[in-house]
């Protein structure tokens, strides 16, 4: 076991993107999680006199990956992408899957397939520190769109991500947090966490700071997306007699149109 949890860095991108810097402090190897701009993800090494050793990639989408190959020539970073996408994934070296897993520097990472956004899409979590990495599945009180998968699909790979620890951090993909919490009280208004914590959101924003991490535990009280299958949403998004996951997808489908 590391003897120290990964440090973990937010580094902004674009308009409300999240790239993430990581260091594994007893093996020096640095990494840049779903980088869509090479030179921020740069800056943010030399700030910490840290020189990238990989680049990790949830998915395909050039929001997440468009500064790979920038990072690859400035410094041999090896990139690390879904096995089930490689061949959408700009420079990939190290293919990875749930069989394979993924280490880093000191630190196991568990892969978890979860498609939905992207048909290949995974997320990486790393047990000993308390941190996952999904892109675009999971965001704090809101879900990834659909884009080349399914509500059945999807509903999976959520239910997949809310198996984890209460305990685990979140770190996605984009700062969507106040927008997640408008909707979030439309489709569950009964639910009072969700008005105190948008309360809490509008603060934190206005004061220009970032909302995510967030805790997965008080996700799976509070996010919709990831309490399809309980009654009171069961019973406004469809009837208690549909499957959970035609609940989702009418979840979904609200806030595409909300």
């Amino acid at each position: 076991m590391p003897e120290r949890p990964l440090h973990i860095s937010l580094v902004p991108m674009l308009k409300d993107n999240y790239a993430y810097l990581l260091h594994c402090y007893d093996t020096g190897a640095t990494a840049i999680v779903d980088p869509s701009e090479a030179e921020p993800a740069l800056q943010a090494g030399r700030r910490m006199d840290w020189r990238p050793t990989h680049v990790l990639d949830t998915h395909h989408h050039n929001d997440h990956c468009g500064g790979n190959l920038g990072i690859k020539e400035k410094t041999g970073a090896k990139v690390v992408g879904p096995a089930y996408d490689k061949d959408r994934i700009p420079g990939i070296d190290i293919p990875v899957d749930e069989e394979s897993g993924f280490t880093f520097g000191a630190h196991p990472a568990r892969v978890l397939f979860i498609p939905g956004h992207t048909k290949g899409h995974i997320a990486f979590y790393f047990p000993d520190s308390k941190a996952l990495f999904c892109g675009d599945t999971l965001f704090s009180y809101g879900c990834g769109r659909m884009f080349e998968g399914t509500p059945e699909m999807m509903w999976n790979s959520l239910l997949k991500l809310r198996a984890l620890p209460d305990d685990t951090q979140v770190y996605c993909g984009h700062e969507y947090t106040e927008a997640n919490l408008r909707f979030a009280v439309d489709a569950d208004p009964g639910n009072d966490g969700l008005w105190r914590r948008q309360a809490e959101v509008q603060r934190i924003r206005a004061e220009g700071k970032p909302t995510i991490p967030a805790t997965l535990g008080e996700e799976k009280k509070l996010n919709p997306f990831l309490r399809a299958d309980q009654p009171e949403l069961k019973k406004r998004f469809g009837g208690e007699e549909r499957p959970n996951h035609e609940i989702f997808g009418a979840l979904r489908a609200a806030k595409d149109k909300f």
